[in-house]
Formats: structure tokens, sequence, C-alpha cells
């Protein structure tokens, strides 16, 4: 007669089963923490509210010519380009903006902030959306909204460095490591008559010849690689011969080593 064999002692199918549902629950709740972990580092901001850890995702910024006063059709037309400018930066993207004055190379900044990226786009996981709507709103968009009704008022002034105010933009915020290999877009507002003492269009005319004979083609010498130069411009009411601006500036950015994004003109003349 054959003997039957002993049941060998071990865990039953319920207990194995269990085992590791709770194994599996154990690194569901890790991974989560791992998550919210890792987004919370990447989500610190810096006072500029940039991220910390990788700077702007990109850099835009804005040169208002304020030397010359514009009028006020001039001044709505700037202001809706303004904001379409402002609504194209990504979140993490860099906005600057610049007032260029009459003396040579002198700029003020008059804002600098990243989009920090408004309620919407926030992570309802590991942020507060409405905290984020209220930091966006007054850190990113009433400050330019502020500079928007600030724009086209300006007196007279006695010259208007603009080749001068781009190479100190491009120099001094461009050139910043932390914006190494980041898209870069430049766009300067302005009647883009060069007025200096070492080169003047209302002496020499739109003449890109006789600017290259000039002081200036050296000393405002710009580094514009992998930059994207764009010009919003104004009209003037003025004897010289102004139609080939724009053919002015295309050279002079390529000649520097710029990309040419265009040239519009707004509405109206002063």
């Amino acid at each position: 007669m054959a003997r039957r064999r002993s049941r060998r002692n071990g865990p039953s199918a319920g207990a194995v089963i269990g085992a590791v549902s709770l194994i599996v629950c154990i690194l569901g709740a890790g991974g989560g923490l791992l998550y919210l972990w890792s987004k919370s580092g990447t989500g610190a901001l810096d006072a500029d509210l940039c991220s910390v850890a990788d700077g702007p995702t990109s850099v835009t910024a804005v040169l208002l010519d304020v030397t010359d006063p514009i009028s006020d059709i001039t001044k709505v037309d700037l202001q809706r380009n303004f904001q379409r400018i402002v609504s194209t930066v990504e979140k993490g993207g860099l906005v600057e903006v610049y007032s260029l004055s009459d003396e040579l190379g002198t700029l003020k900044r008059t804002y600098r902030g990243c989009n920090p990226g408004d309620g919407a786009s926030a992570d309802q996981l590991t942020s507060n959306p409405k905290r984020i709507q209220e930091r966006w709103d007054k850190a990113f968009n009433r400050p330019l909204k502020e500079i928007e009704d600030q724009m086209g008022a300006a007196a007279e002034g006695k010259q208007s460095p603009i080749m001068a105010g781009v190479q100190r933009i491009v120099i001094e915020s461009f050139s910043d490591l932390r914006n190494e290999n980041k898209p870069k877009t430049l766009i300067v507002a302005s009647d883009m008559i060069e007025h200096t003492a070492s080169f003047s269009i209302y002496k020499s005319g739109v003449d890109y010849a006789a600017f290259e004979k000039s002081d200036a083609k050296e000393r405002f010498r710009t580094p514009l690689d992998g930059i994207t130069f764009d010009v919003l411009a104004f009209d003037r009411e003025s004897p010289l011969e102004l139609a080939r601006l724009p053919e002015f500036w295309l050279q002079w950015v390529r000649s520097n080593g710029g990309e040419w994004g265009g040239y519009k003109r707004l509405v109206g003349t002063k």
C-alpha cells in the first residue's frame, strides 16, 4: 500500500497574493512620493521667477526708443503689438524691457521676469492654482500692463543711439551663461533713425556704405549670433528718404551674425 505524501508546511496561495499586493501598494506610494519630490525640486524659482535648476527657457528683450515722442495712434498700435509679444512667451520664458535714452549706451531696464505660468498651467497635484494665478498677475501681468500705459510719453532727445542700446542688451543680458543655447529674440520699437556723433542717418542719409566707412561700424559691432532681430518701426514726418531703412537694418543685423525677423511699420506718423 502506497504511503500518502505529507503536505509541506508553507504559505498559502492567498497569503502570497496578499503579500504581493502589499508590495505593489508600497512601491506605488513610494513612486508617487518620488514624483512629488522631483516636481517640487524642479519647480523652485529665483527672484526673477525663473527656474533655479535650469534658468529661463528662452529670452525675449524689448528695447523701447523713448528719445522722441510718438503719436497717440502709434502708441495704441505699439501697445497691441507689445501685448501680442508678451502673450507668446511660454511658461519659463524670460521677458526684459528696456528704455533707450539719448545717452550713449545708457539703458533703463523697466522690467525683468520669467513667465511663471498662470493658474491654468498649474499642476493640481503639486501646487496651488489660485496662489500661482495671483503670483502671475502680481509679478508678471500687472507690471507689463503698467509699461504699456507709459509707452510713447517721451521728450525729444539730443541723439538716438539705437545700435549702442542693442549692443548693451546683447552683452549684458543675452551673453549670460544661463541663457546660452536658449532661443533669443530682440524687438526694437523705434523710428530706427540712428543718430550719434559716430554716424547719423540725418547727416549721411540711409546709406549703408557711408555707415561702413564711419567709426560706428567697429564701435557698435555686436555679436548677434543666435538672436532673432525684429523691428516695430515708428513713422516720422521727415524730409529724409527713409524707404530704405528696412534694408539698412537688415544689412547691419546680418553683418553682425543675427537672424532677421522682420520690419513692421506701426500706424500713424509724428
